[in-house]
């Protein structure tokens, strides 16, 4: 997927209010960030994809900050929020009438846990209506093929999200599926690392590898050439959040797609409108 203009604006977005919580009061260091995002627009090349971008733009604060992970307090509180509801969420999945269909409801709502839209989507609001819209046709395949297959690689995205994501993740290690969940390489945005799937528990449900990355979303050029080889022996690949879908989609066939759409560029790609839980695969 090819960044489109109205990506600009949204990263652009995303590193003030970032800068501005990680480092209070300093103007000085703000300008000179938001000065230096305004360069690279101008020198960007808008055939990256958006993670992409992305992710070099924001190695480019770190020339201003040092090696600061801007999101942590949004990351940890999304992590202890999710912790706090887990028992509950989990009782109704499994009290459910198709509990892996459920868990995927509720893993794709805890996408909206995004540092861009926090604000703009109330994730526990939705979670009365945890399969609504999913394409049960498809996820019934899906869940077919990865239990004759008995593999699953899942590509995570956010904090918090990857709490949720223990669920779907239990149930199917329950069924004697080899589960491998996978991690950024790197603190980015408010998307999840190893520390985050520790916290929340996923390194006790199933094997958690880090792909290496340092953009906020699966960018193969910037995976390591061991994740890269275990991505290419998968059998099953399930990609979680907008992220991986924009680095992903037209680039590598026959992954599956789970997660809210969240901005217009998104909805016209996939045809879907804004607020829809997707369960999708490129034909």
């Amino acid at each position: 997927m090819r960044t489109q203009l109205d990506c600009l604006p949204c990263f652009l977005n995303m590193a003030l209010t970032g800068i501005r919580k990680a480092c209070p009061g300093q103007e000085d260091v703000h300008e000179a960030v938001i000065r230096a995002w305004a360069k690279g627009f101008a020198e960007a090349d808008l055939s990256e994809s958006p993670p992409s971008l992305a992710g070099r733009l924001f190695r480019m604060t770190s020339n201003h900050i040092g090696d600061v992970d801007i999101y942590k307090v949004q990351k940890d509180e999304a992590n202890k929020r999710v912790m706090e509801l887990l028992p509950s969420i989990t009782e109704t999945v499994y009290g459910s009438a198709d509990p892996l269909l459920a868990a995927m409801g509720v893993s794709i709502i805890g996408n909206y846990m995004d540092c861009a839209l926090m604000e703009q989507f109330d994730w526990e609001a939705e979670l009365g209506h945890l399969e609504q819209g999913l394409d049960r046709s498809l996820f019934a395949s899906f869940v077919e093929k990865v239990r004759v297959d008995k593999s699953l690689l899942i590509l995570g995205d956010n904090a918090g999200e990857i709490g949720l994501d223990t669920i779907f993740t239990g149930l199917l290690q329950a069924e004697g599926v080899k589960v491998t969940y996978v991690v950024r390489g790197k603190n980015i945005l408010n998307d999840a690392t190893l520390e985050d799937a520790k916290f929340v528990g996923m390194t006790d449900v199933c094997e958690v590898v880090t792909s290496g990355v340092d953009t906020p979303g699966t960018v193969l050029e910037r995976c390591s050439l061991e994740f890269n080889e275990r991505l290419k022996k998968s059998p099953v690949v399930l990609s979680k959040g907008q992220g991986n879908f924009e680095s992903l989609w037209g680039v590598m066939p026959d992954v599956y797609y789970a997660f809210k759409v969240k901005c217009p560029v998104v909805a016209g790609i996939t045809g879907h409108p804004m607020k829809t839980s997707l369960f999708c695969r490129e034909s």
